[in-house]
């Protein structure tokens, strides 16, 4: 089956601070390098007939503004940590404009919190501008379609919590892992393209390092892998660069693909 051209941005790939760091006066945090400036984590996925983001993070409104993003169909989760749900108020905006609610996908375990986080959002006493929601359960093992595209579910592991990545044909998308199953290694196998997190050169305990992300692509056998959800601790992006192999390449905000 055919899959649609996507074209992919990279909105954001930072971690949940963001570099620079606020408060932090390290040498990556004053770098002047705009590879070195990196707001939380968020693609955009157009296609000629679909535009969706994944994760709203705290930077959300900057990065729509930034991309200059006048149409936006969904809003996919991979979980509901803060620094990949906290912008989600901004897509008032689009209520607005679009004059219909916005199409919300992820977990039930994370449209829960989603509801708790944003009360005001689902209660029955609508107030103007309170933004306009309908909530998508997915089925992490049930591939789904948001408009002419479809989207594969991934289960993987940040620590003990449950996160979603996704894959959209031969593109996948995965952050906040450090443990990724069998299972859900077969459906990243074939991709063309993995974005996966990596957060530091030191072990973290619910992050994959530089280097274990770099097997994990290799065991995969992926030809082009960016690494994403990157910290300060991670150095500067021209450095780190050079120490890379082939086809494995740290992301930076702005950064473009077509598939």
């Amino acid at each position: 089956m055919s899959y649609p051209p996507i074209h992919i941005t990279f909105l954001g790939t930072g971690t949940s601070s963001g570099v620079p760091m606020v408060a932090c006066d390290c040498a990556v945090c004053r770098s002047a390098d705009t590879k070195d400036q990196r707001l939380r984590s968020s693609i955009l996925i157009q296609s000629p007939g679909t535009t969706l983001v994944v994760d709203t993070g705290p930077d959300f409104r900057t990065q729509m503004l930034r991309k200059s993003v006048k149409k936006l169909d969904a809003v996919l989760l991979t979980h509901s940590h803060k620094d990949h749900i906290a912008g989600l108020d901004e897509v008032r905006a689009y209520n607005y404009f679009q004059k219909k609610p916005m199409e919300l996908y992820a977990t039930e375990a994370t449209l829960n919190r989603v509801k708790m986080e944003f009360d005001y959002a689902f209660s029955d006493f609508r107030v103007p501008g309170i933004p306009s929601i309908n909530l998508q359960y997915i089925n992490e093992r049930t591939a789904f379609t948001v408009g002419e595209l479809q989207v594969e579910p991934i289960s993987v592991w940040h620590m003990r919590m449950p996160v979603l990545g996704f894959r959209f044909g031969g593109f996948t998308y995965i952050t906040d892992a450090n443990r990724i199953d069998k299972a859900s290694k077969e459906k990243i196998q074939g991709s063309k393209v993995l974005v996966l997190n990596a957060l530091r050169h030191e072990p973290h305990i619910s992050h994959f390092t530089l280097k274990e992300a770099v097997a994990l692509a290799d065991e995969l056998e992926i030809p082009q892998v960016y690494f994403t959800h990157i910290s300060h601790q991670m150095g500067f992006h021209r450095e780190v660069e050079t120490t890379l192999p082939q086809g494995r390449n740290l992301a930076f905000d702005g950064l473009e693909i077509s598939l």
